[in-house]
């Protein structure tokens, strides 16, 4: 899996967040699973995922790997667990276009960090492109946005927090391979589900929904989006992950039937507008 650190980090990321967007639509496909026992599917396959990656990628090597990322990686790791819980919480909670709108506000929060934490400058073209990309988000999802649960909309806000978290510890440790950190991330957020879910009977269905969840929509993505995020500055990579709020509503029309309006495709063109103005960026452009 070596190949995976010669692949520019911008494909990385935009694949990342290709894979990212087929949560929502495998949630709303479980048959019986609560929340609870969801978290605990997905963050079971997600670790399998993860020990498979590192045995054939580091071989002997696998434990010093893990060893090496040290506090950083063990924080990630945590940090991003939370995001994991968050995010099943959030989605019980309140409704999916307001997780959906407040998951897209990690544009900011990682460009803010990155700006203050790692003293990346955002470029006048950065800027204009995370404002276009804003912009379009508020279209795609601006009728469907209700008030719902305070409580679902406040946890919802840890996802992006944490992720933007995650991101400036990676960024900080560039010469150090984080992939570790969401293997801890597994951990910890199976130790989770396996307190909070009511049982382990699950549904062939279920199991099935849970490998999907934990394989293909979370391991391989944040492998990528860990290896992506070590060589693209931050705000850069808050934009390219907007991939995931583009390309849900698509799997949702194709597998569930449900045609979106017409404002999410207008919404979503502004946002591939927004990544490729961005892909124009150049560094003497500073503000």
């Amino acid at each position: 899996m070596q190949f995976l650190y010669k692949i520019p980090g911008y494909i990385l990321l935009l694949f990342g967040g290709f894979c990212l967007s087929w949560g929502g639509f495998i949630i709303r496909s479980f048959e019986e699973a609560s929340i609870w026992q969801i978290l605990f599917l997905r963050s079971f396959f997600f670790l399998l995922a993860l020990i498979a990656f590192l045995f054939v990628t580091y071989k002997k090597n696998t434990f010093n790997i893990i060893k090496e990322s040290g506090l950083p990686g063990l924080l990630g790791g945590f940090v991003l667990s939370f995001s994991f819980v968050a995010f099943v919480v959030a989605m019980s909670n309140t409704t999916v276009a307001n997780v959906v709108f407040i998951i897209s506000t990690q544009t900011m929060f990682l460009a803010i960090f990155g700006y203050f934490y790692l003293k990346e400058k955002v470029s006048l073209i950065g800027l204009i492109s995370i404002l276009l990309a804003m912009s379009g988000i508020i279209i795609m999802v601006g009728d469907s946005i209700s008030g719902g649960s305070l409580f679902g909309n406040i946890v919802a806000l840890a996802i992006p927090i944490n992720f933007a978290i995650l991101v400036m510890i990676i960024r900080k440790n560039t010469k150090v391979d984080m992939v570790p950190a969401i293997f801890y991330s597994g951990i910890f957020s199976l130790i989770y589900g396996f307190f909070l879910a009511e049982s382990f009977e699950f549904t062939k269905h279920d199991l099935w929904m849970g490998f999907l969840l934990g394989v293909p929509q979370l391991a391989i993505s944040f492998i990528c989006i860990t290896i992506g995020s070590r060589t693209v500055e931050s705000s850069t990579v808050g934009l390219l992950m907007l991939m995931e709020t583009i390309c849900a509503p698509i799997w949702v029309w194709l597998f569930l039937n449900e045609v979106p309006p017409l404002s999410v495709f207008v919404g979503g063109f502004i946002i591939i507008l927004a990544i490729i103005l961005k892909s124009f960026d150049k560094k003497n452009l500073k503000v």
